[in-house]
């Protein structure tokens, strides 16, 4: 499958599994205004007030995280802006107009962490107040072509939405968190007992047993649209960079390198090139992975970018692929 393919799988994807999340969210106020408020019941409320309530109190709470939440999360990892006088940051200011121009996206800000672990990331609201911010540890550790790679690969994350998306999927999760907690301190209720004793309990145990593991449903549903996402990412990074070789490559020493970044935590880890806190589950293929890990196992990664390059197989454990010849050693 080439790059544009690709593209074009993983944006209708990514589309199911936002409606997918949505879909959920409604279903989930929707059982809740039904066991506790009676909201479709023919002497009800009209409207699903606890449903409507929850997603504007999660949006309110997002959005305020979102638009303040870029320069507070560099400053949490230890960014720093670039230094024009060393060479190495002058190499990397290069790169980053380099894509920026091939994607034809705004200049994003510039930082680097000093940290040996090689990663990078992205993070803003939009392409005017994007930012990409690299380690030391990635400067070092590959060369130009794989930098590069990796650049675009952030550049491509500000470039086809993520951000908004991702900020989308966290209104959901807040709300559906909310709606699942008041459906947990709801079900100890004396009046909420009686109010349940009346109702068919064909219909409210499987009701009150979903509201109860929604929490995780949820979480798994946004893992799903984030490991989308990277996909779509890598496949436009090679779009812009004409050579899946370098990201592929990057990879392959990133994951060999296997140093976890220390300032990352689980709220920002989504946000990394590759998952910063090494979690095996992020490394492995299979489905139980496919269902816990934030990020696309990088085997399978790498696999997908050998194969745009016309490179038909990978074989993660043993091989060396270098322009279009792989060569296994036994």
């Amino acid at each position: 499958m080439d790059f544009v393919a690709r593209q074009t799988h993983n944006q209708r994807w990514s589309a199911a599994l936002v409606a997918i999340f949505i879909l959920f969210f409604l279903f989930i106020g929707a059982a809740i205004d039904y066991l506790y408020f009676d909201a479709f019941a023919p002497a009800g409320p009209v409207l699903p007030f606890a449903s409507i309530f929850s997603l504007g109190l999660a949006t309110v709470t997002t959005l305020t995280a979102y638009y303040g939440g870029s320069d507070m999360i560099l400053s949490s990892l230890g960014a720093e802006k670039l230094n024009l006088q060393l060479p190495e940051h002058r190499g990397l200011h290069n790169i980053v107009t380099e894509m920026a121009l091939a994607s034809g996206s705004a200049m994003p800000r510039i930082y680097v962490i000093f940290d040996p672990a090689p990663n990078a990331l992205a993070t803003g609201t939009n392409e005017k107040n994007a930012a990409i911010c690299v380690t030391t540890g990635l400067l070092t550790l590959l060369d130009r072509e794989e930098t590069q790679g990796v650049v675009a690969h952030e550049i491509s994350h500000i470039r086809n939405e993520d951000v908004l998306l991702m900020t989308l999927v966290s209104v959901l999760l807040g709300g559906i968190a909310i709606l699942a907690d008041w459906g947990r301190r709801g079900f100890y209720s004396s009046r909420t007992g009686r109010h349940l004793s009346k109702k068919n309990p064909l219909v409210f145990i499987p009701l009150l047993i979903l509201i109860a593991l929604s929490p995780l449903i949820a979480r798994l549903l946004a893992m799903a649209v984030s490991r989308q996402r990277e996909y779509l990412a890598d496949a436009t990074a090679a779009q812009y960079t004409r050579n899946p070789d370098g990201l592929a490559q990057a990879l392959e020493k990133i994951r060999d390198a296997a140093m976890p970044f220390h300032k990352a935590t689980r709220g920002t880890a989504h946000l990394f090139f590759v998952n910063p806190l090494r979690r095996g589950v992020n490394d492995r293929d299979g489905k139980l992975a496919d269902l816990l890990a934030s990020h696309p196992p990088i085997a399978r990664r790498i696999q997908l970018l050998y194969q745009m390059a016309g490179i038909p197989q990978y074989f993660p454990d043993r091989s060396t692929v270098r322009g279009t010849t792989v060569q296994t050693v036994e």
